[in-house]
């Protein structure tokens, strides 16, 4: 497989932005929690991130970047992007809302452009990997990259 045919719609807008990052790949046929990805992909998990999409009160979605051994705090998520109250997408919506599979979601390149929120702790990370768009898939790249990439906003979202 050429490096052309691995090319995921995230990674395309990572370059027409000139965004810098590297790929991992790692055997995966089906949805692992993040966690066993960073132990198949051998990365340390302080730098792998997960993302999660939530509905809020008022109908929207917002997307939610945070370390993979983390839990989010839906109520300092909901204040964090002005909601009342939030909850988390239901796993058989995520194709439809975002365009990426579970265990492939990415905050970069969904179907649309939603409120996004990387937890604070990234901004202490020289790298992190996020998934690249399909399973299978980690990107690493610069934490305000992915901030840039995501038009994102930092904020403590975690317990």
């Amino acid at each position: 497989m050429s490096k052309k045919e691995l090319k995921t719609n995230a990674m395309r807008i990572l370059d027409r932005m000139k965004i810098p990052y590297e790929y991992e790949t790692y055997e995966c046929e089906q949805f692992i929690d993040g966690i066993t990805v960073a132990d198949k992909a051998g990365l340390p998990h302080e730098e792998v991130y997960k993302t999660l999409v939530t509905t809020g009160k008022s109908g929207g979605h917002y997307v939610f970047v945070i370390p993979i051994e983390a839990e989010l705090d839906l109520k300092k998520a909901a204040k964090a992007v002005g909601e009342k109250s939030l909850e988390m997408l239901p796993v058989r919506e995520i194709t439809t809302v975002t365009g990426y599979v579970r265990g492939g979601c990415t905050a970069v390149g969904m179907k649309k452009a939603f409120p996004t929120i990387i937890n604070e702790t990234a901004q202490c990370l020289e790298y992190m990997y996020v998934s690249g768009g399909k399973l299978g898939m980690q990107l690493k790249l610069e934490p305000e990259g992915l901030k840039k990439a995501s038009n994102a906003e930092y904020a403590d979202v975690i317990f």
